[in-house]
């Protein structure tokens, strides 16, 4: 069974990638729950989405906030069986420059924040359903100005390993998707700064860029029946950009607003 008759929750849905997998879930039979820090853009996207899409407000980083959202999904529906994590920030600083504020901001939403999901999900996930984690191309290749951003991805990897040998029991699979260049509301600004695009093609042996949809299609995957002998598993999804060197986007953003 891939989708009829089962309740997942997308958090950071309200856009971009999360959105691109709201819209495949509800297409291929699921009930979806968009989570969002922004909960009235998550009501809009849910509207827009039509029958059997919610909206809820979600704030990762806030414990009570994530108990919140996982004890209505199972008022309202009974249980879930998918969670899809993929709330993130990212910031630009030298390791020498970087504040520390900023720097466990990024932690805090990308790392910790996906701990408190996995906690709280984990605990009350029907046994043999999925958690699937957003995880990045940083979390194995480092990127000059993006310490915070590659520290927390290169834990979530190591998070979604654990978490999945101590759910393993339950059979409940933790699976996390690693995407490199897409490009969303969030990667929009950087791609417009002259040299970051190219830099990021021509380390891409298949020579372009990502869509959400096939970063979407990959979640189901890992979400459905056709994957329940995966878990524990990063799979990169970019372009075969993992096997190049990461773009030098500290060096194209200082030389653009120099």
């Amino acid at each position: 069974m891939s989708g009829p008759g089962k309740t997942t929750v997308v958090i950071g849905g309200a856009s971009g990638i999360g959105l691109a997998t709201a819209r495949d879930l509800l297409a291929n039979g699921h009930a979806v729950v968009i989570a969002d820090l922004d909960g009235d853009a998550a009501t809009a996207r849910a509207v827009e989405l039509g029958s059997g899409c919610e909206a809820a407000a979600v704030d990762v980083s806030d414990e009570a906030s994530v108990t919140a959202l996982f004890d209505g999904v199972i008022e309202q529906h009974g249980s879930f069986d998918g969670v899809v994590n993929c709330a993130g920030v990212s910031t630009l600083s030298l390791v020498v420059d970087h504040d520390v504020a900023e720097f466990r901001r990024v932690l805090d939403v990308c790392l910790t924040g996906a701990f408190i999901v996995l906690k709280h999900a984990g605990s009350r996930i029907v046994d043999g359903g999925s958690l699937v984690t957003l995880s990045s191309l940083n979390g194995r290749q480092p990127g000059v100005g993006l310490v915070a951003y590659c520290s927390a991805k290169s834990g979530l990897q190591m998070l979604t390993q654990v978490t999945a040998l101590e759910l393993a029991s339950r059979r409940i699979r933790v699976n996390a998707v690693s995407p490199g260049l897409v490009v969303t509301p969030l990667t929009a600004p950087a791609m417009d700064i002259p040299g970051i695009k190219d830099d990021y093609l021509d380390n891409t042996p298949l020579g372009r860029s990502g869509e959400p949809e096939e970063i979407a299609a990959a979640i189901r995957f890992l979400l459905s029946d056709d994957s329940t002998w995966i878990t524990g598993e990063n799979l990169d999804i970019n372009g075969g950009s993992h096997m190049q060197r990461y773009p030098d986007i500290h060096g194209h953003v200082m030389k653009a607003f120099a």
